[in-house]
């Protein structure tokens, strides 16, 4: 890849940045915030966009950014009020914003008209524009229309161009944003000297004591003389990067550049000569030299007599700034995938030395063994890290939901609010790539089939805007993602004749409220009455399930009905490594996620009860649990273990209900990890993954809530004896 094509890259990377933050300050001036720094935000997003475009000659993304930028800046300077229906029109635009970015990168069209459309919306918006004055003539951006003709541009042709050079007084005061969006202020005074003669003098009257001092602020102000022909029009062009992040005056000779109600006055020796960066420099080093000079002797000087304190180095000051965020770099995600995959042959292999030191005869005082063990502790610091370095907040995957609830509200006719929570909450990147597609799915089932119609809903009392809630949070060590709305919840009576009559159920099949609920994620099963753009295929929410469970997770179903439904995914934080208890049942070996378990115990004679069918439950501390024989349930033997020489794992389920696991016996606790099963091999039930121990083997990864999920049948007919015993 060549190097314009990297940049091009990276444009777009920040392109993408920018339009989320762009999206979201939008949403958070709709739902009525007020900060300015917000407004601000909006406009720098869409003005960064604007000014990278240009730069690559994208000249469809300049037109429409430079409208909506216009827009965003009346609204910045308070001639425009926040309105409903101007947040509207601006969130179109930037939904308009980012089809032509993604037009841009794919190399693909827009449907121009609509781009003029919203153009259009934009100018209108105007407060200078007259009442009624049309926006026709202003559609097309490419139309001529005759402009006052610049007599500089010809300077480069006239030999007495010289003669009419102007000298321009300049103040420039860089902003702290200027320098956080790494642009440089010496750069941009060296671009300024191309322009003709200059000199330049910095104004450090605006640094504060050092106890006061920011290092990311801008303090210095730099008085600019520049005598050029070539306008001020092309003094602007310099600086047009960082409008909106300085303070920029500009006057020609004799106008008069006001400080602090003087005028700037220019001597004869500070008029001439070129701008020389490292003199520049110089006078930036003994700017703060001096200063710190003049706070080292306000230390040492006696207390003034009105009883000021002395500045105390040592002392924190009483208005610290707050923490700014660490410097960050871009690393192409290929090459953290690599590391990843390293650590994990890491793991494998610390796995495999820590098993053959004790085969080995090596005792525990052994300076090998030693050794080792630091190994251990040093290979899983490293896995930690490299694992933070993969984790992302699941923000990236909220972001787009807005987008999606605004288009599918219009598409429905309903009135519809997302309220997102939890949006730093972190997870693996890999994972969060993976649950954008069921996300998707699962708000435009949420808006076209849970949401009722505004006129239902102000029947039924309640108010006309539905309300779809995405949250996000950690929990037992997974992620847990909650899709939930207030709508009128599942109708279980009309699911089931809807599944039976599709043949998917047997039409007097004894189905609890939960079975219902769960026929919804049967391949083929759709409630929607018609076909439409948004659902009625009946493809969607089998295709979440499966999504779901080959990130080893899964999902469940909360509904009441009148009130809404919660569609609750837990899936893992990483699918690298886990920490897991290895066992063995009816003579292979197993992994039981640590996260999964409670405790584990030896069971006595007297506290296991058998019941009719099979069933099996387990005394602890005086409450019954179900006991699950893992060997039998995977099919590894077809008698029942001997509870009491086994060992129970009390687990408890997703749904918070806990069984005991009986296995054979336990071989210790180890750090694994995750090999996909079904990508080397095949989809197995009660199987989550695969590992490879320390010896070499392979062993499979147990999925609890799976195991439990298939006993469900004994599970039930054991609680109607339980309930029926008291």
């Amino acid at each position: 890849m060549d190097a314009m094509a990297e940049i091009r890259q990276t444009f777009f990377q920040e392109c993408d940045e920018q339009l989320a933050e762009l999206e979201m300050g939008l949403l958070a001036i709709d739902d009525g915030d007020r900060d300015p720094e917000t407004v601000n935000a909006v406009f720098r997003a869409v003005h960064s966009i604007k000014g990278g475009a240009g730069a690559f000659g994208l000249d469809d993304l300049v037109s429409f950014a430079h409208v909506f930028e216009t827009a965003l800046d009346h609204l910045r300077a308070g001639r425009l009020a926040p309105a409903p229906e101007l947040l509207k029109t601006m969130l179109r635009a930037a939904d308009a914003l980012a089809d032509l970015v993604s037009a841009a990168r794919d190399e693909s069209g827009v449907e121009p008209s609509r781009i003029a459309a919203l153009a259009a919306e934009l100018r209108a918006l105007d407060p200078a524009r007259p009442a009624g004055e049309g926006v026709a003539d202003e559609d097309d951006s490419f139309a001529f229309s005759p402009v006052p003709m610049d007599e500089s541009m010809f300077d480069d042709l006239d030999p007495d161009a010289a003669a009419r050079e102007t000298e321009f007084a300049i103040r420039f005061r860089p902003h702290r944003d200027l320098y956080a969006k790494a642009n440089e202020t010496a750069l941009l005074l060296r671009e300024l000297a191309g322009l003709g003669e200059m000199s330049v003098t910095c104004d450090r009257s605006g640094l504060p004591l050092l106890s006061e001092l920011d290092p990311e602020g801008g303090y210095l102000t730099w008085i600019i003389s520049l005598r050029t022909g070539a306008g001020e029009g092309a003094i602007r062009d310099v600086f047009e990067f960082v409008d909106g992040d300085c303070d920029l005056d500009i006057a020609a000779s004799g106008e008069g550049l006001g400080r602090g109600g003087d005028d700037l006055a220019f001597n004869d020796e500070d008029s001439r000569g070129d701008l020389d960066i490292a003199a520049l420099i110089g006078q930036m080093q003994a700017s703060v030299e001096a200063e710190l000079a003049r706070v080292a002797e306000t230390q040492t000087a006696p207390a003034r007599p009105d009883g000021e304190p002395r500045l105390d180095l040592a002392a924190k000051p009483d208005h610290a700034k707050p923490e700014q965020g660490g410097a960050s770099i871009r690393v192409d995600l290929d090459r953290v995938d690599r590391l990843i995959n390293l650590v994990g042959e890491l793991v494998i292999n610390q796995a495999m030395l820590a098993q053959q030191v004790p085969e080995a005869g090596l005792s525990r005082a052994n300076g090998v063994a030693t050794g080792l063990s630091e190994l251990e502790q040093l290979t899983r610091e490293i896995q930690d890290s490299v694992m933070a370095i993969r984790a992302q907040p699941v923000k990236s995957v909220f972001q787009r939901m807005p987008r999606l609830v605004r288009e599918v509200a219009a598409l429905t006719g309903k009135s519809v609010r997302l309220v997102t929570e939890g949006e730093h909450t972190e997870v693996d990147k890999t994972v969060i790539e993976r649950i954008a597609d069921p996300l998707t799915h699962m708000i435009r089932n949420a808006i076209d089939h849970g949401l009722e119609r505004p006129e239902a809903r102000v029947a039924a009392g309640k108010p006309e805007e539905g309300v779809v809630r995405l949250l996000a949070l950690h929990r037992s060590g997974r992620i847990v993602i909650e899709v939930s709305d207030d709508g009128a919840g599942i109708d279980r009576a009309r699911v089931k004749a809807l599944a039976a009559g599709k043949g998917l159920i047997a039409a007097d099949a004894p189905l609890s409220d939960e079975e219902v609920d769960n026929l919804i994620f049967l391949p083929g099963f759709s409630t929607a009455s018609t076909v439409s753009d948004i659902s009625g295929r009946g493809v969607g929410m089998d295709v979440v399930r499966r999504s779901i469970q080959a990130l080893g997770g899964r999902i469940s179903i909360q509904s009441r009905p009148g009130q809404g439904s919660t569609f609750i995914l837990s899936l893992p934080l990483t699918l690298a490594v886990l920490d897991g208890m290895v066992v063995t049942a009816g003579g292979q070996t197993l992994v039981v996620p640590l996260t999964a378990i409670i405790e584990t115990l030896q069971p006595k004679i007297a506290d296991v009860h058998g019941f009719g069918g099979g069933a099996r439950v387990i005394a602890i501390r005086e409450e019954f649990t179900p006991l699950i024989d893992v060997g039998r349930e995977l099919g590894y033997r077809d008698d029942d273990a001997d509870a009491v020489a086994g060992v129970s794992i009390l687990v408890e389920s997703e749904s918070g209900a806990r069984f005991a696991l009986l296995v054979d016996a336990i071989l210790g606790q180890r750090q694994v990890v995750i090999k996909s099963l079904e990508a080397n091999y095949q989809h197995v039930p009660g199987i989550a993954a695969a590992t490879i121990l320390g010896d070499g083997r392979v062993a499979l990864i147990l999925d609890v809530d799976v195991v439990v999920a298939s006993s469900r049948a004994d599970v039930q007919s054991l609680d109607h004896l339980l309930a029926t015993a008291g």
